[in-house]
């Protein structure tokens, strides 16, 4: 698959992927398992684990695929307990890219910032300013990712 390996993460909501960006620290697994925690709870239809930390990316017919490096596939890293195996999405679809501390974020975030281009591909883009809890933010968009 060609394309490019970038530090993020990836998380299945429905049939699109989130893609979290962001420095480390910034919570991009810690998100990951919160969306994962919110589909068992039933505030989502559906969420698992595509990537963590590392993950390839490759433009196709228009869409951008996620998926893990192969030397990774299933691993997840918690902080303060290591890293752990845990079921996942060989790849995905990305339906959103979620950029966590990002500067542009804040309570009214400019059009401009509302869209990425990732290798092509055009897709809508949420801006979460430092210290912003992100999980209410991506629920709230979540809708549209998981019935496109």
């Amino acid at each position: 698959m060609d394309g490019e390996t970038v530090h993020a993460t990836a998380v299945l909501i429905g049939n699109r992927a989130a893609l979290i960006r962001g420095p480390a620290g910034s919570g991009k697994t810690r998100l990951a398992f919160a969306l994962i925690d919110a589909a068992r709870a039933g505030a989502l239809p559906f969420a698992h684990l595509v990537a963590d930390d590392r993950v390839r990316l490759s433009p196709a017919h228009g869409r951008l695929i996620a998926a893990a490096p192969d030397t990774i596939g299933g691993l997840a890293e918690m902080r303060g307990l290591g890293i752990r195996t845990i079921p996942h999405e060989g790849r995905a679809v990305v339906g959103l890219v979620v950029d966590l501390a990002a500067a542009d974020g804040g309570r009214m975030p400019a059009e401009a910032g509302r869209e990425i281009v990732i290798l092509g591909v055009r897709l809508p883009r949420l801006a979460v300013a430092v210290g912003q809890e992100p999980l209410p933010l991506v629920l709230g968009r979540a809708s549209t990712l998981a019935g496109a």
